[in-house]
């Protein structure tokens, strides 16, 4: 099963509804409680940095027997240093962002922790790809 959302870079009002439309797809799959929170929080987190930094974005989410693969591809300014922005509290968000509550760095840590694999591929002002898996295993 595949499911496509397009994302608006800066639509804070709708930052999450992908995340929240996996989430009733998976629980309608019986997909296990503990793997469903999983991929909602690394869904939120990286739909949450598109809105945040990017221009737009789109989110295919791949659901099989096996696993739950989501892609997720945007048109923004890139990750200049993967490595750093892996670091716990490092954000390039805007002052505007961090008054809404959001850019605390904390999105691509918390990807990593709820993903049994993340790939990131990023070129710094064309914009940023993650793939994160979460086994159903």
């Amino acid at each position: 099963m595949q499911l496509t959302f397009h994302v608006q870079g800066g639509d804070f009002t709708r930052a999450g509804d992908a995340a929240s439309q996996v989430k009733k797809t998976l629980k309608l799959l019986n997909i296990d409680p503990g793997i469903t929170k999983r991929v909602v929080v690394a869904l939120y987190e990286a739909e949450v940095n598109i809105v945040a930094h990017a221009c737009r974005g789109v989110i295919t989410a791949d659901i099989d027997p096996e696993q739950i693969r989501l892609r997720l591809e945007d048109e923004g300014p890139g990750i200049a240093d993967i490595e750093q922005a892996m670091q716990r509290g490092f954000s390039t968000a805007s002052p505007k962002v961090r008054e809404m509550g959001f850019g605390a760095g904390m999105g691509l840590p918390n990807i990593l922790e709820n993903a049994d694999r993340l790939d990131i591929d990023s070129v710094v002002g064309k914009g940023t790809t993650l793939t994160i898996t979460v086994a159903l295993q």
